[in-house]
């Protein structure tokens, strides 16, 4: 069935993680009679077994649906957008706004608003999408909808009677919904007769058929067999096939303006297909692309080795596939003296690398070492000890790289406007935590007189450990986090190196504040000399700044007791087997290689950090 442009809504679901928008997806598509209640599962949008482990979404997933309206009997043609609510997932969230009309913010009636929903609202406010607020989970026993619907109100400077109610477990309210997103959500703009041009939001690699980008149609109209070029790179071919998701995926005739949907078109280069880019017919192309999308700047840098230095090519080519499905990390090899030829890899944050890891490992089987992570610094050299052709301001991620100190005239460090929402009751316990993560107050806003909005100014590599696990322990689970990049911030900063058996494995070494330098170095000492097995000869592990060793454990060597075999007897006997086993000990402490396990690399992550 053909749907003309004024019969097509484009809305995402958008809120905080744990809010329901995966649920309230799954009975839309249930009120719309795409899946029937025999092959309903939940969560049925999120494809990835790793968002079902973790009741999480982590990639944006589109959904067709055709829609007819109660109310004026007309059919309608939503595109609807499940986004993540996870800080780390922002830049998913920021792509969906720009293939939108509109937006419904969900709000979990017993929790109220949070960090997330607030800067969420921002986006889709900044985006100039429609708005429609709706509180969900209004059957718990602990929802407060009045409440919570002046609070959403109040925000969105409205009234609390158009805030909607449902219950997206039971399905209750749905309906009303989606009559609202038809009313309100105004359709897309676009021409049927102009030069082609379609906009790549999303891709990912098949086998078989190479890259599938996943396009929004905004002016003319794409069909098989139709010639496209790429205006980015200059690729151009035939599409081989078109598909639409609606939710499984179905082959169409035609996209037209204001539809989403992916094609086919044998790319069979990872690089000839960028997010961003712009899809226009070959023969007549259009005048100029589409504004893209902005690149997300990494925040959290660590280093991915294969664990077998024979996995190198394999690991490149799983990172190009990756990336297509996911534009927002950045990767560029590297080596270590201690783990050989890796890759030096940005993400937006700690979940987002966990996530990663955890992709490369199941989809393309491949055993990973990873570093500690770290931010991004700025470190200003001293002119006079500046090497020939050398920039007098370096950006680092990798702590190897780190100059020696008395070349260093200033570092800076990135700081985070940070928002934290939560309960007044414990305003006290997260002032406490973000004072001893460094942190600067900048305001203090009560948004109800029991919930509390705090802006603190953190350094980045502050929050990137375990911040977000303290902040919950510490307030029993009510307060939440959102934070953006909020430039650089001159501070005292040092690199800290751990030296094994007298020499320095720059896998564990850690740019850290001068203040806290004794606590990492202890930690790091204490957990090494917990995992790295006993030798023939004593292994000294030490923590220093420089020169300077600030801390210190050793692995005791094992002992042979070689005076088992005497039964009295002359005690120069004796003594002359102990000279003899001094000996051997000193030889092959000379000769002799410490070999560091890969749990050891793994527990530079858990280093307890309070």
């Amino acid at each position: 069935m053909a749907f003309s442009i004024e019969q097509i809504r484009n809305f995402a679901i958008i809120a905080h993680i744990d809010h329901g928008k995966s649920t309230l997806a799954d009975r839309m598509l249930q009120h719309t009679h795409l899946v029937d209640d025999r092959t309903m599962r939940d969560q049925y949008l999120d494809r990835m077994d790793l968002e079902r482990e973790r009741g999480i979404t982590i990639k944006a997933q589109a959904v067709r649906m055709p829609y007819t309206s109660d109310l004026d009997g007309q059919d309608y043609l939503l595109n609807l957008i499940d986004t993540p609510g996870h800080v780390d997932f922002t830049y998913e969230v920021s792509r969906a706004m720009n293939s939108c009309e509109g937006a419904v913010l969900l709000v979990d009636a017993s929790q109220g608003m949070q960090a997330q929903t607030i800067a969420n609202l921002y986006v889709a406010i900044e985006a100039g999408l429609e708005i429609i607020p709706v509180l969900n989970k209004t059957d718990l026993p602990a929802a407060r909808p009045e409440a919570v619907a002046i609070e959403v109100a109040g925000l969105l400077g409205g009234d609390p009677e158009d805030v909607l109610r449902v219950s997206a477990k039971t399905g209750e309210g749905v309906a009303e919904v989606l009559e609202r997103i038809v009313a309100d959500v105004p359709p897309p703009k676009g021409d049927r007769d102009a030069p082609t041009r379609a906009l790549i939001f999303d891709s990912e690699y098949d086998a078989y058929r190479g890259v599938i980008p996943y396009v929004r149609v905004v002016d003319g109209v794409l069909r098989p067999r139709q010639e496209i070029r790429l205006m980015a790179t200059g690729f151009h071919n035939e599409i081989d096939d078109l598909a639409v998701i609606s939710p499984e995926v179905k082959p169409i005739a035609e996209l037209g303006p204001g539809e989403v949907g992916l094609l086919s078109a044998s790319i069979k280069a990872v690089d000839q297909a960028r997010v961003g880019d712009t899809i226009t017919d070959h023969r007549h192309p259009a005048e100029g692309p589409l504004p893209g999308y902005r690149e997300p700047t990494p925040m959290v840098f660590c280093g991915l080795y294969p664990v077998d230095s024979d996995d190198f090519p394999d690991l490149r080519d799983a990172l190009d596939r990756l990336r297509l499905n996911d534009a927002s990390f950045t990767y560029e090899p590297e080596t270590s003296a201690a783990l050989g030829f890796g890759f030096r890899c940005g993400f937006l944050g700690l979940l987002h690398m966990e996530i990663i890891r955890e992709r490369l490992d199941r989809e393309y089987d491949i055993e990973l070492v990873t570093t500690a992570p770290n931010v991004r610094y700025e470190v200003e050299l001293e002119e006079r000890l500046r090497k020939p052709d050398e920039d007098s301001v370096l950006h680092l991620s990798n702590p190897a790289e780190f100059p020696e100190p008395n070349r260093i005239a200033e570092i800076r460090e990135p700081v985070v406007d940070a928002m934290i929402v939560c309960p007044s009751e414990h305003v006290g316990t997260v002032m406490q935590l973000c004072e001893h993560r460094r942190g600067e107050m900048r305001s203090m806003e009560y948004l109800t007189e029991e919930r509390v909005e705090l802006r603190y100014l953190l350094p980045l590599a502050e929050i990137i450990f375990d911040f977000f696990d303290k902040l919950k322990s510490g307030t029993r689970g009510y307060a939440s986090l959102d934070y953006e990049h909020a430039g650089l911030r001159t501070s005292d900063l040092v690199r800290c190196d751990i030296m094994l058996n007298y020499e320095t494995i720059d896998a564990f070494s850690q740019i850290v504040h001068r203040d806290h330098a004794y606590e990492y170095g202890k930690a790091m000492v204490n957990k090494l000399r917990e995992l790295i097995p006993r030798q023939m000869f004593d292994v000294p592990i030490q923590a220093s700044i420089g020169s300077r060793v600030i801390a210190r454990e050793t692995v005791r060597a094992k002992r042979k007791d070689v005076l088992a075999k005497c039964y009295g007897g002359d005690v120069t006997r004796k003594r002359k087997l102990l000279e003899k086993q001094k000996e051997g000990k000193k030889r092959a402490k000379q000769v002799g290689a410490v070999e560091v396990p890969q749990e050891a690399f793994v527990a530079a992550l858990s280093v307890d950090r309070t």
